[in-house]
């Protein structure tokens, strides 16, 4: 592989761990310390610390606490309750793979971020192993296709950016409930994967994975049974999934694996390879329901496409206006899973929204906040806030180039001329930047009191466009309600 600047947990030279005698895992060990030296990922700088939740006390038991939220779906072993409640064997270490499939994480990861951090709340470690090496393969689980092959480049560029949201995540709990320097690092299979041996590998771990349990697993039928089939290079993922929590297992003393329900058969081929080469007991895996809407479909794609957790992908003022439009049928049990309110006081808006006098979307403006700030931090949820604030159809908030720039992205926009948009009617001007198609459209809602510029609602049919309505002659914003809107750049 190319230059690895920003990977630095190095194991040297592969040995393979295996051994025939009874395994006591390294669960005592700590695990090595993360450092990094990409500017990018900006990980050298110290970490905040994050006062702990009143409500959990001072040992929670993290999976009665994801049992409660609606976060569990299956746990491989009972005995995972019993463990997480022992004040006396330390605390747990725990792992979450992403593999780097594209730049940044989305929704559908954010749940896997979520529970690590319950652990963390709750004074165990985190683990997010990032697939350097997984990655190349794809992983089948809840695919109709094989994965597209990633070039060198666009893998290190995937890694650099996971890795960065990652930390900028995890780092919001970091002392939180460990009395630990760091509860928490990021680590890359790649460094153990990159010297195995193909043969070595299939003497001393193929031989243990049987393949009629390995074709059992629900994503390996759902693909054998479609029209392209399946590679063999992905039927393997099963195994190197497991292998990777073997290995964490044996040399960082992880306990744990956790995964969405579509894991579970990735999840319990480690499992069953700790039982059987290590002959150890006390690995466990966790899944967590996937996020679906009350009808059943799934929840993190918009118009546009996957609700992204990179604010270079996604803005925070368009990630927050994803979460404020959430129908009041979801957005209860969405404050459960994605958020740490304390349940309380999610009974409480959940029993105010039956109420008379409830103001609308309270719940939802609760969700969109919590849900902004542990993705994008405080800067960020200010950003959104002032944002939607400003954008708002009669706020009055007086409008700024910054302002208007910062949303661009996010709504339609057009470049007209200066001399052609100046003394422009309203009217011609929201068919040519394209916010109506013709001009009785418009003409009609502006009659009903539904167009506006730059916030300002428009009340005469005459009016025409003015130097001064040009906002520090560079843009102007057209409204069409509340939520259709352009950006028409004056060039």
């Amino acid at each position: 592989m190319a230059s690895r600047t920003f990977l630095c947990f190095n194991h040297g030279k592969f040995l393979l761990p295996f051994t025939t005698t009874k395994f006591i895992p390294a669960s005592r060990r700590p695990i090595k310390s993360l450092s990094f030296s990409s500017v990018s990922c900006s990980l050298n700088t110290p970490q905040p610390t994050v006062e702990p939740k009143s409500q959990m006390g001072s040992t929670p038991n993290v999976v009665k606490i994801l049992e409660e939220r609606g976060l569990l779906e299956s746990i491989t072993n009972e005995n995972l309750r019993l463990v997480c409640s022992d004040q006396t064997a330390g605390p747990l270490k725990v792992y979450c793979g992403f593999d780097p499939t594209a730049e940044s994480l989305h929704l559908g990861n954010l749940l896997g971020l979520i529970v690590l951090s319950w652990f963390q709340r709750c004074g165990h470690k985190a683990v997010a192993l990032i697939g350097g090496a997984t990655g190349r393969i794809g992983d089948p689980s809840g695919k109709s296709q094989e994965r597209p092959e990633l070039d060198l480049e666009s893998l290190e560029k995937n890694i650099a950016g996971i890795m960065e949201i990652v930390n900028k995540i995890l780092s919001k709990n970091a002392n939180l409930g460990s009395e630990q320097n760091s509860n928490f690092v990021i680590l890359n299979n790649y460094d153990w994967w990159k010297e195995v041996r193909l043969l070595d590998f299939l003497k001393q771990v193929g031989r243990y994975a049987r393949v009629g349990s390995m074709m059992s697993k629900e994503s390996v039928k759902k693909r054998l049974e479609s029209e392209q089939g399946m590679s063999y290079t992905e039927f393997t993922y099963q195994l190197l999934q497991g292998y990777d929590f073997l290995y964490l297992f044996k040399n960082e003393g992880v306990n744990v694996q956790i995964g969405g329900s579509d894991q579970w058969g990735n999840i319990t081929a480690g499992t069953e390879l700790i039982r059987k080469i290590l002959q150890a007991e006390g690995a466990y895996g966790l899944t967590f329901p996937l996020l679906l809407k009350s009808d059943g479909t799934k929840f993190g794609k918009s118009e546009d496409g996957a609700i992204w957790l990179s604010p270079s992908m996604l803005s925070p003022y368009k990630f927050y206006q994803y979460f404020f439009s959430v129908p009041d049928a979801d957005v209860v049990r969405f404050l459960k899973i994605l958020t740490f309110l304390n349940m309380e006081e999610i009974n409480e808006l959940a029993s105010a929204m039956k109420k008379p006098g409830y103001v609308p979307n309270t719940a939802q403006r609760k969700l969109a906040e919590e849900i902004t700030r542990f993705v994008h931090g405080e800067d960020g949820l200010t950003e959104a806030l002032k944002a939607t604030e400003a954008l708002r159809p009669g706020s009055e908030t007086k409008l700024d180039w910054e302002t208007i720039e910062g949303i661009a992205e996010d709504v339609p926009s057009r470049s007209l001329p200066y001399t052609e948009v100046l003394n422009l009617s309203i009217v011609d001007l929201s068919v040519s930047s394209g916010l109506f198609e013709s001009k009785s459209a418009a003409r009609r809602l502006l009659k009903q009191g539904g167009i506006y510029l730059n916030n300002n609602r428009v009340d005469n049919e005459s009016k025409r466009i003015e130097a001064e309505d040009i906002v520090d002659g560079k843009v102007l914003l057209l409204s069409a309600g509340k939520k259709n809107k352009v950006v028409v750049r004056i060039s």
